[in-house]
C-alpha cells in the first residue's frame, strides 16, 4: 500500500512515515517545510508543495492508496493572537486537500486532530463522548475539520479516522529524528534546555491548581506509539467504518512529577521558576482510550521514562551538532 504522509517533514507526521516505512508501505512525504524539516524526510521521496496546491497534489493521489494528514498550524498561543492564520491553514487549505482527495481514488484519510477539540472537559478520564466545546482557535479549526470528515463521509464514502492526540512527547529509539520546533513549546524539550543552560529556568505556569502537588496534569504519549496507532489506523479502514478516538495512556503526570522524572533520568537538576497560570489552561487532561485498544488491538506501550530518555538522547544529538 502507499500512502501520501502530507506534513511528514514534522514531528509527528516523521515518525509515523518511520514506522510505515518499517512495516513496508510505500510512503510520499509531502510538506512544505514552513513548520517541517528537510532532514526528518530524508530516507523518503519528498516532494515541496502547500496543501492548497491541488495541481501538484494530484498525481501524487494517483499512485497512493490512502492518506495521511499531519500539515497544521499547531501552537495553541499564536491561535488565539492569529486566528486567521489557523482557519486559513487548518480548514480553508485543508479542506482543498480534502477535495483533492476526493477528485482521485483514494477513499482512505487519517487525520491528525487533538485533544483540544474537547476544550475543559466535563469529566476526565476523557472519553469519545465528551462535548467538543474548543476553548481557542486551535481547537476550533481541528474541530472544523473534524466536521468536513463527517459531512463528506456520509456524501461520498470517504472512509476517515480521527485521532485525538493528548500530549505527544519523545522521539525515536534510534536518535536520528525528534522534536524540533521553533519556537518550542512543549514541556520535556523545555525542561531540557533549562538543563543545558540554554534557558535560565523552566517557567511552570502556575502551582495552585485543583491537583495533588497544584501544577497540571497531561497524558503523555510517545510519538513512537502514535505512529504506531495510525498504521493500524489504516489496517482498520480496510474494514472498519469511520470514526475519532483518543491516542493516549490512560495515565496522568503532573509538571512536578516530569521535572522530578527528567532529574532522576538526566542526574541533572532543573532550575524551575513559578509564573502565572497561562489562560485557558485545563487543570488535568487525561485521555481514556479504550477505543483504540479496542478497535484498533492498540495501546500504548513506552512509559514515561522511555519517552523523557528517547528525547533526551535527541537533545544531547542536537546539541552536541549545532556545537560541532
Amino acid at each position: 500500500m502507499a500512502v501520501l504522509v502530507v506534513g511528514g517533514a514534522g514531528y509527528i507526521g516523521s515518525h509515523a512515515a518511520r514506522v510505515l516505512q518499517r512495516k513496508g508501505y510505500d510512503v510520499i512525504i509531502y510538506d512544505n517545510l514552513s513548520n517541517g524539516h528537510r532532514e526528518l524526510a530524508e530516507g523518503f521521496e519528498f516532494v515541496v508543495g502547500d496543501i492548497a496546491d491541488t495541481a501538484k497534489i494530484a498525481p501524487l493521489l494517483q499512485r497512493c492508496d490512502a492518506v495521511m494528514h499531519f500539515a497544521a498550524a499547531a501552537y495553541v498561543g499564536e491561535s488565539v493572537t492569529n486566528p486567521r492564520k489557523y482557519f486559513r491553514n487548518n480548514v480553508t487549505s485543508a479542506v482543498a486537500l480534502l477535495d483533492a482527495v476526493m477528485d482521485s481514488r483514494v477513499r482512505k484519510f487519517i487525520f491528525s486532530s487533538t485533544c483540544a477539540v474537547y476544550g475543559n472537559p466535563v469529566k476526565v478520564p476523557i472519553t469519545e463522548d465528551n462535548p467538543r466545546q474548543p476553548v481557542n482557535s486551535y481547537g476550533a479549526t481541528k474541530l472544523a475539520f473534524e466536521l468536513a470528515l463527517e459531512s463528506y463521509s456520509r456524501a461520498y464514502g470517504l472512509k476517515y479516522v480521527s485521532f485525538r492526540y493528548f500530549n505527544a512527547a519523545g522521539a525515536d529509539e534510534s536518535g536520528t529524528i525528534g522534536e524540533m520546533h521553533e519556537p518550542e513549546t512543549h514541556l520535556i524539550p523545555l525542561i531540557f534546555e533549562a538543563v543545558q543552560g540554554r534557558r535560565a529556568a523552566m517557567e511552570i505556569f502556575g502551582d495552585d491548581y485543583p491537583t495533588p502537588d497544584g501544577t497540571c496534569i497531561r497524558d503523555y504519549i510517545h510519538v513512537n506509539d502514535l505512529g504506531e496507532a495510525h498504521m493500524l489506523g489504516l489496517e482498520y479502514l480496510a474494514k472498519g467504518d469511520s470514526v475519532a478516538m483518543n491516542l493516549g495512556t490512560g495515565k496522568g503526570y503532573s509538571v512536578h512529577e516530569v521535572v522530578s522524572a527528567v532529574e532522576h533520568i538526566t542526574g541533572h537538576k532543573v532550575p524551575t521558576q513559578i509564573t502565572p497560570r497561562r489562560p485557558g489552561d485545563p487543570s488535568e487532561l487525561v485521555a481514556d482510550p479504550r477505543l483504540a485498544e479496542k478497535l484498533l488491538k492498540w495501546k500504548a506501550r513506552r512509559s514515561l521514562d522511555e519517552i523523557i530518555s528517547t528525547a533526551w538522547k535527541w537533545a544531547q544529538r542536537e546539541k552536541a551538532a549545532s556545537q560541532g
